[in-house]
């Protein structure tokens, strides 16, 4: 299949609780309500030196691009709301030097918008081939680049979120803790430990460093492409990552939406969990392989040619 690219958006396929556009959501976003998203949650295509097949900008152009949906972006979400961005990091050309564009773009975001930097996070991929060759495998002066930067911002000053949603099992030694117990004192540290250490909450709090491996290559979504003749997304973040923050940042029936949907992780995640879910992609082969993700035997699935 061509990998068509389509600018009015259309609905490709459904769900009961999920629409996929194929198109240009900078044409669907107007058509969208005023505070009718939860959660915007997205990776854009980066800016990097060396265009890719899924049309991402250089780091020159980025910013400015990315600015044409910022308006948009807050004006549809709830006043609790919460967008998500997930932004790899980018090399100046020629030189082993980064761009800032990510921070720039944040800058913009937050001063001319009104978004509010709610907290940032790490999203720390093991499993990533050492990158960029010429400066970490040739020249040898720089170390593997593992890191993306991810964006929490909010609309309000207080959105919604729950960290108890999101609790990681406790370690040994935790374990061991709790079942034997702790002196509530003083730690060298100054720090005050007092006997509500002790407490079982059910879990760790996790932190803002998200380690998720991106190692997907035999999965059936990866399988179905192949037999169909389907080309699958080159640059996705891991189910795992879309989970985290569905979870972290809405409840059951609060709506999801995803401006750059790719494989359509967000709205694969976004049905498995309860939420509704909106997707906007512009790629037709990369939307008709998104299909993959979902059991297309439940929830009301329909497919419009």
């Amino acid at each position: 299949m061509t990998n068509k690219i389509s600018s009015k958006p259309r609905v490709l396929y459904s769900t009961s609780l999920g629409k996929a556009y194929l198109g240009d959501s900078l044409e669907l976003l107007p058509k969208m309500k005023d505070e009718s998203v939860n959660l915007i949650l997205t990776s854009p295509p980066f800016a990097l030196v060396r265009k890719k097949e899924y049309g991402n900008k250089s780091e020159s152009d980025y910013v400015d691009w990315f600015m044409t949906f910022a308006n948009d972006l807050h004006r549809i979400l709830t006043e609790d709301g919460s967008l998500v961005i997930d932004l790899g990091g980018a090399y100046l050309p020629g030189y082993p030097v980064r761009s800032i564009y990510q921070f720039e773009l944040l800058v913009r975001l937050v001063k001319e918008v009104g978004f509010n930097l709610a907290q940032e996070f790490y999203h720390y991929n093991p499993a990533r081939l050492p990158s960029p060759a010429q400066w970490v495998n040739v020249d040898r002066v720089r170390v593997k680049d593992s890191v993306n930067v991810v964006w929490w911002l909010s609309k309000s000053k207080n959105p919604k979120a729950d960290n108890r949603s999101v609790l990681k099992p406790y370690g040994d030694d935790m374990k061991n803790l709790l079942k034997k117990g702790y002196k509530a004192n003083r730690r060298p540290s100054g720090h005050s430990i007092t006997s509500k250490f002790n407490r079982d909450n059910g879990g760790s709090i996790p932190p803002n460093l998200l380690e998720l491996s991106n190692t997907d290559s035999n999965s059936i979504y990866h399988k179905l492409c192949r037999e169909a003749g389907l080309k699958a997304h080159p640059a996705r973040y891991p189910l795992g990552f879309a989970e985290f923050f569905i979870k972290f940042l809405t409840s059951e029936t609060d709506v999801v939406f995803d401006l750059f949907a790719g494989s359509n992780t967000t709205g694969s995640a976004a049905e498995s969990l309860n939420r509704k879910w909106i997707s906007s992609e512009m790629s037709r082969e990369y939307l008709e392989g998104s299909i993959f993700r979902f059991d297309r035997k439940v929830n009301n699935f329909r497919y419009y040619k």
